[in-house]
């Protein structure tokens, strides 16, 4: 642990994109364009173990969509 990390006492939340990719943002920032918050604020530790139990497939939506074959989702020719 650095000491950065030890002194962080920085609020952060956490936010989704539209391929269900998660990440941490400073609460005292504007959620920036093409994210989405989901509801969690916390510290860094505390976000990151929420993303953690919820983002248990790291493809993106997209990527998991063509995989499982999802209609409409198919590569045009």
């Amino acid at each position: 642990m650095s000491m950065n990390d030890e002194q962080d006492t920085t609020i952060y939340r956490v936010v989704v994109n539209h391929e269900e990719q998660y990440s941490i943002w400073p609460d005292f920032k504007d959620v920036p364009a093409g994210w989405r918050e989901v509801g969690r604020r916390g510290t860094k530790d505390e976000c990151l173990a929420f993303i953690k139990d919820v983002w248990t497939d790291m493809r993106p939506l997209s990527l998991r969509q063509r995989m499982d074959g999802t209609p409409g989702t198919k590569p045009k020719a």
